[in-house]
């Protein structure tokens, strides 16, 4: 397009740019951190119930004060199948016939037990206190804690909706979006501020509205006729685009925060996860642009989601015990969509025609964070089975993957500025088809 021609005079990568890029990721670097909140401050620490005789220093300083503490949560507490004592009942009455099977194991569901009717005892060695240990958010309350992530991601996305329509008034248009919305005057001063920025003076100096006119005519006329908002979804191409876009953005942001709000689910370490989530992150970015230049924009994507789906379903089905292999997958599970949300976000602004993009961007991205508040919410199919959630984790990626078929390639191709530019495509990928096709009928 002809406004491609200006951006290479004023500097399509320069300091500029770069400045726009550092505030962007300023912002991102404060904001982000308010969600990760959420792996320490609704952490699950260790938890038994409640017993008089063990934890009541009155009673175990008059009766049982010679019985270690071992002892008394034997005959107090249930064993799990994992011959770990139970997280959410107690005996009945202490079980004192149970000292006596030197090592063997009755059948504890043949035994009177009782919910956690005087609350519950934390185990503090690693989490002083939780919205967990304050409200006591543990056992049939459990739920609640992906409630309180849930209202979390809500806000998020009611806040973006909102506060993205208010940020129009402050944050600096693009030059772009200015001529197609038929402000050129403002276009200039951008244009020529981006120049100057990028030391290119000589270049600001003889850039004159006269000059952007005669350049971006083409932009201007289509200008004339603004389209509504309605016509994101009018035109058969740009409507499948929309749709294709938001479905993919959805199944990519359940796995992402999938991962990045249940670290305590995948090592028992929070703290070491949470670090080699971050310290993943930065190169995983990187891999994605080199893979976004050198593979496009399909295959990098559809490479990156599948790598994500299939690591989450190993991960699912790794034994507990094995914990340096799940921290391990979950660590490159998380990498892998960390670049798969670079890459979507890359190819769905590269899809999309500039006098919509900024609607377009808006109704892709409530997608996504519906994405990222319906993930924490699907931990509370626990109840059925523990690898439910962690299922549909990994299953919606390799979905996500699939879909990116549906949509074109936009490596070094130039950004539509109109609905017509993205109709014109459809035409003439249609055009180059049916000559493909006579080319190989022609020869016989």
């Amino acid at each position: 397009m002809a406004f491609q021609d200006l951006l290479d005079q004023v500097g399509g990568l320069g300091r500029f740019q770069i400045l726009q890029i550092v505030c962007l990721c300023i912002s991102s670097i404060i904001v982000f951190p308010h969600v990760l909140l959420e792996n320490f401050t609704a952490a699950i620490p260790g938890h038994r119930c409640w017993v008089h005789i063990l934890d009541n220093d009155t009673v175990s300083a008059n009766g049982t004060g010679l019985l270690s503490q071992d002892t008394l949560l034997r005959i107090s507490i249930p064993l799990d199948s994992n011959l770990r004592p139970e997280n959410c009942r107690r005996f009945l009455h202490p079980q004192w016939q149970l000292l006596h099977l030197n090592g063997t194991f009755p059948n504890v569901s043949e035994l009177d037990t009782e919910p956690c009717v005087n609350g519950w005892v934390y185990d503090q060695s690693s989490f002083s206190s939780t919205i967990v240990t304050e409200w006591d958010l543990v056992c049939e309350f459990q739920s609640l804690i992906s409630v309180s992530k849930f209202l979390v991601m809500a806000g998020m996305l009611v806040g973006g909706i909102i506060y993205g329509h208010l940020s129009d008034r402050w944050l600096a248009e693009s030059a772009r979006w200015l001529i197609i919305t038929n402000k050129p005057e403002e276009a200039l001063n951008k244009l020529r501020k981006a120049a100057h920025r990028n030391g290119r003076k000589n270049v600001a100096d003889t850039l004159t509205l006269e000059v952007l006119r005669s350049t971006t005519q083409e932009e201007l006329e289509a200008a004339q006729n603004k389209p509504p908002v309605y016509d994101l979804f009018r035109t058969r191409n740009l409507r499948k685009r929309i749709c294709v876009l938001s479905f993919m953005r959805f199944t990519t942001f359940l796995p992402y925060f999938g991962l990045n709000l249940h670290v305590q689910h995948l090592g028992k370490n929070v703290f070491l996860s949470q670090v080699l989530f971050g310290v993943v992150t930065l190169p995983s970015n990187y891999v994605a642009l080199l893979a976004l230049n050198h593979l496009g924009r399909r295959v990098s994507q559809m490479l990156f989601l599948f790598l994500l789906g299939i690591s989450i379903l190993i991960t699912t089905f790794v034994p507990e015990e094995m914990q340096s292999l799940r921290v391990a997958l979950a660590t490159f599970g998380v990498g892998v969509s960390s670049a798969a949300s670079t890459s979507s976000a890359t190819h769905g602004n590269e899809l999309i025609p500039t006098v919509v993009r900024a609607v377009a961007v808006g109704v892709i991205g409530i997608a996504a964070n519906i994405g990222a508040a319906v993930a924490p919410l699907l931990m509370i199919l626990t109840v059925y089975s523990s690898h439910l959630p962690w299922i549909i984790y990994g299953v919606s990626p390799i979905l996500s993957a699939l879909a990116v078929r549906l949509l074109p390639e936009t490596r070094n191709q130039p950004l539509p500025d109109s609905i017509q530019d993205v109709e014109n495509e459809r035409k003439d990928w249609r055009k180059a088809k049916q000559e493909e096709i006579s080319m190989k009928v022609t020869p016989f």
